[in-house]
């Protein structure tokens, strides 16, 4: 599962590296110690994430002790995308709380300051964790499959949309339309131009999938930019101050 979780960050983070180099030509240029370290981190990561995700491979398959399920008929269909919206709201629940919590001062500079170490963040960074940070990310689905029922290729779409907006989020770019960004969807959907901004300042826009629990707490300090002058402040030595 280490080896599953490595080669399918290597595969998606380098495609949308690939896909940057054709779309931004030069937008990562001097970044290749950077993009070295990230990937070391990642990879680190994902033997991490392998442990969980093991765990529950061997459990549904070998005993049976997970909630996960292959019948289509084994639960009404309309169940199919109230369980995989359930995964992704807890899920973004608990690393808005969790990614809040690396923000305070201590556990920044011991853990979460790996992660923003990218500056600015690549295609590669987003598995960049320090281990700490990689144990908190890589338990929540797992714990899930073990209480809600999950149709397998809902727990699969799980999967593809985490790793979607984790890679795309910080690419440097915004991979989505403007009318999507700005407009009333935007208004709750995480993207690029949400997550930039939270690197740019490192703090407030703490969510993963929605700005539901940024605007709840009034975390949410709207929407960032890329562009040249967003690149310089990117690429600026002196690092702001984690959130106290």
């Amino acid at each position: 599962m280490t080896a599953i979780v490595g080669v399918r960050y290597l595969i998606s983070s380098g495609g949308f590296a690939l896909a940057t180099r054709l779309k931004h030509p030069g937008l990562y240029r001097g970044l290749e110690k950077q993009m070295r370290r990230e990937i070391g981190w990642s990879l680190a990561s994902a033997a991490i994430y392998g442990i969980p995700a093991g765990i529950v491979a061997w459990g549904w398959q070998a005993h049976g002790w997970t909630r996960i399920y292959s019948d289509w008929n084994a639960l009404p269909l309309w169940y199919l995308p109230v369980s995989l919206f359930a995964y992704l709201l807890i899920h973004d629940t608990w690393f808005y709380w969790t990614h809040r919590w690396m923000h305070r001062p201590a556990l920044f500079r011991l853990a979460h300051s790996v992660h923003h170490d990218s500056r600015p963040p690549t295609a590669w960074a987003a598995m960049s964790f320090h281990p700490l940070e990689a144990v908190t990310g890589a338990v929540v689905i797992p714990a899930l499959v073990f209480l809600i029922p999950i149709h397998v290729a809902m727990l699969g779409l799980v999967l593809a949309i985490m790793t979607l907006m984790g890679v795309g989020n910080h690419m440097g770019w915004e991979m989505f339309p403007r009318a999507l960004v700005h407009g009333p969807a935007g208004r709750w959907l995480i993207t690029a131009t949400h997550h930039e901004r939270h690197h740019a300042v490192y703090r407030g826009n703490y969510g993963l999938y929605f700005r539901f629990w940024d605007k709840a707490c009034r975390t949410d300090i709207g929407l960032g930019g890329f562009g040249g002058s967003l690149d310089a402040a990117h690429r600026r030595r002196e690092r702001p101050a984690a959130d106290s």
